[in-house]
């Protein structure tokens, strides 16, 4: 990533895009829809590999597996920090960027250009082809597509989806309002777990298995994947649409496959290569772990926090685990540097757990749906199934704990002396406790909740990021350093990325931006992102 970022600093916030010459879907509609993989709507068939290499590489472009560093404009310096997660260490152009709301334009067209690449255009070859002849590789297409497209949803809001590859009478592409692309996803949803519920405990098809980099071919596993994917964007709409929410909430729960059961059902992609976070970690020094993680692990005890981080090596914290607050000022990446390092990862993208179906489960109990059962039940099953994902014992113990909290968040190294303090009493700092508590109010146990799915979600810092937006918990820590010019509150935090400059040309997306309801910035609330 050096180099990349080394060159946007030397030219200003001047973006990757210009650097490389992306363009809009119709700008060069026949580039941008071209086969990243060589394969023509004539190759394609239902008997075939590149098939099979489509869908693969769709699964590897959800969360890009190499290089690095487009991973890291995807994702990791936007929601692995938002989400409270990760810092950098690194002053990017002069420490005005993405992490102190001077939102990037050539960063940010990352996190919008390999979802259409990498999975929306080869889904969009092989559907028409396997719908009736392979209807399993269809259904397994659908749920690729809306695992990966959700997220682009979830950080910009409008985005291509029903549309995709039918220009429109001006050569533009038409966009989905956040809201329709929601509506699809549940549609797409709903087909594949029609097609697949049939066929649980049959051999899966050669191509279905060649495909799969996640289940080995196992009907089963794809459906309660796709059932806990339909209820997790259940609960993402119940703010903006409270019935259609309970509706598809309540189908995913009905579904005789059920949600994910247990670690062996968690969906991560094998990535084939070394974990891009190890990369950014270990070899560039551009990412550490944030200030909210010390705060949350360290106060509560959490075994998880030496499966999560390594201890800081600076010599003013060393031998402790030392988070860096988001937004700060940094004059030199020597500052923060030595602070807490991420564990290492293994070569998958974790994209869904047991626990956060759990943890699903439980938001659905504690809201009164149908078929979600005991909220306390499946609280504590999540806490369960985390630990037992990293081979912890003392989960009962964890859960059963009332008395810790959070603790106070303290940077000894602030270039202004106190000015970086999270101390006991602040609005940001939780004072939430572990155990539950059936006579605690909905919020309180809603932050319990999500606090703890919070926790367990780690590293997938998008799905964070959209959840904290989603409720406001975990409560997490709010910028020194607002670089945004009053586009961003600080208080409020960041709602949004702006739309990429890659569609610029397209004349459908001014009326794209209009469906926010409000200026095409950082501080705009998505659809389903209600106060």
């Amino acid at each position: 990533m050096k180099k990349y970022i080394d060159k946007i600093r030397s030219l200003g916030l001047i973006g990757l895009i210009l650097i490389y010459g992306l363009s809009s879907c119709t700008k060069k509609f026949e580039e941008y829809n071209t086969n990243p993989f060589g394969v023509s709507d004539q190759d394609l068939n239902p008997d075939g590999a590149l098939i099979v290499a489509s869908l693969q590489n769709a699964q590897k472009n959800i969360y890009v597996n190499s290089p690095a560093w487009i991973t890291q404009l995807q994702q990791n310096l936007m929601g692995d920090i938002y989400s409270g997660y990760m810092m950098s260490p690194t002053p990017f152009a002069g420490n005005s960027n993405n992490i102190t709301y001077n939102l990037v334009d050539g960063w940010n067209t990352w996190a919008w250009q390999p979802a259409y690449t990498g999975v929306m255009l080869p889904i969009s070859k092989v559907e028409p082809l396997t719908k009736t002849a392979a209807p399993d590789i269809y259904a397994m297409a659908k749920i690729i597509k809306v695992e990966a497209m959700h997220r682009v949803s979830d950080i910009f809001g409008p985005i291509i989806y029903t549309k995709y590859r039918q220009p429109n009478s001006d050569l533009g592409v038409d966009f989905d309002s956040q809201q329709a692309a929601y509506t699809a996803f549940f549609a797409d949803l709903s087909e594949a777990i029609g097609i697949l519920t049939p066929k649980i405990g049959q051999a899966a098809s050669a191509n279905f298995t060649k495909s799969d980099l996640v289940y080995g071919g196992n009907y089963g596993k794809w459906v309660r994947f796709a059932n806990t994917l339909r209820l997790r964007l259940a609960l993402r709409i119940v703010k903006a649409d409270a019935a259609k929410s309970k509706t598809e909430g309540e189908a995913a729960l009905a579904n005789s496959a059920g949600l994910l059961i247990n670690n062996a059902d968690n969906f991560n992609v094998d990535l084939g290569t070394n974990h891009p976070l190890n990369v950014m970690n270990n070899e560039w020094g551009d990412i550490r772990m944030g200030a909210p993680m010390e705060s949350i692990l360290s106060g509560y005890n959490d075994p998880r926090l030496p499966k999560y981080f390594v201890p800081a090596v600076d010599p003013v914290v060393a031998g402790q685990y030392k988070g860096i607050r988001q937004g700060i000022n940094i004059d030199a990446k020597s500052r923060y540097g030595d602070f807490s390092k991420l564990a290492t990862f293994t070569n998958f993208a974790q994209m869904m757990t047991s626990a956060e179906a759990s943890f699903l489960k439980a938001e659905a109990a504690l809201r009164g749906w149908t078929g979600a059962g005991s909220a306390q039940t499946n609280y504590e099953a999540g806490i369960q199934r985390s630990f037992d994902q990293y081979g912890l014992t003392g989960a009962p113990a964890y859960y059963s704990n009332a008395v810790l909290k959070p603790n106070p968040y303290l940077d000894p190294k602030a270039i202004v002396p106190g000015q970086n303090d999270v101390l006991t009493g602040s609005p940001y700092l939780s004072t939430i406790t572990i155990k539950w508590n059936a006579a605690a109010t909905f919020n309180e146990n809603l932050e319990r909740i999500i606090t703890q799915k919070w926790i367990s979600v780690y590293p997938d810092g998008q799905e964070a990021w959209s959840e904290f937006r989603r409720t406001g918990f975990p409560k997490l820590f709010p910028v020194i350093v607002n670089s945004s010019g009053g586009k961003i509150s600080t208080a409020v935090f960041i709602r949004r990325i702006n739309m990429p400059t890659a569609e610029a040309n397209n004349p459908a997306l001014p009326a794209a931006i209009a469906t926010l309801g409000g200026p095409d910035n950082g501080g705009t609330r998505l659809w389903w992102d209600k106060p």
